[in-house]
């Protein structure tokens, strides 16, 4: 009855749903988790994850600043950490994570702009993968003074990569966490409607 539905949606604001908060406090634990998870998930795959040819995975998280602002900062905190720990260069720390920020800069701002799903996916999810896939191998060529493979051939590479650690890792990413902020507008609204049956039969 109304005393269950309460109990459900307490348990849902205090659980699931804390992660789209918009307190202060919920966005700074969001950005140390999607931070935390980009780390954890490259040394994991760690092998795959660094190189001219690479498969980094924890990219899928880079489609998650259309729903999280603050994944802005969360990517580019992960990335900054996994390229300082495995030993690049300091210029490819800093520009490799400037790149990551900028992009998923760009892809909430896509998000902002764009309001069905699929387009803001297909949009948003292209600028780490061209970004990364044009702009990395040059910065590789200026801080370890060449490249593993020819430019374009880079390109490719990190291209196909991206390409799968974001729409292949990242979609079904998204699209969970979708789900879960219609399941929370809602839960929302049932708890507005109850409140308000509860005022007029006080009434």
């Amino acid at each position: 009855g109304l005393f269950s539905c309460k109990l459900k949606l307490q348990f849902a604001e205090k659980g699931g749903f804390f992660m789209f908060r918009n307190s202060a406090t919920a966005k700074l634990v969001r950005t140390g988790i999607i931070a935390a998870l980009y780390a954890a998930l490259c040394f994991v795959t760690f092998p795959i994850a660094s190189g001219a040819i690479q498969l980094r995975l924890s990219e899928g998280l880079c489609l998650l600043p259309l729903i999280f602002p603050e994944a802005t900062i969360g990517v580019a905190v992960g990335c900054f950490i996994v390229n300082l720990v495995t030993g690049c260069a300091l210029p490819d720390v800093i520009f490799g994570t400037l790149i990551t920020l900028l992009s998923a800069v760009l892809t909430f701002l896509i998000g902002k702009i764009i309001k069905k799903t699929a387009v803001k996916i297909a949009v948003g999810g292209a600028f780490p993968v061209l970004f990364n896939a044009f702009l990395l191998p040059v910065i590789w060529y200026f801080c370890y003074g060449g490249l593993e493979y020819a430019y374009m051939l880079s390109v490719l590479f990190l291209f196909l990569g991206e390409g799968v650690s974001v729409y292949l890792v990242g979609v079904p990413i998204v699209l969970f966490m979708e789900k879960l902020k219609k399941k929370k507008s809602m839960s929302e609204e049932n708890s507005a409607t109850e409140n308000e049956t509860e005022k007029q039969i006080k009434s």
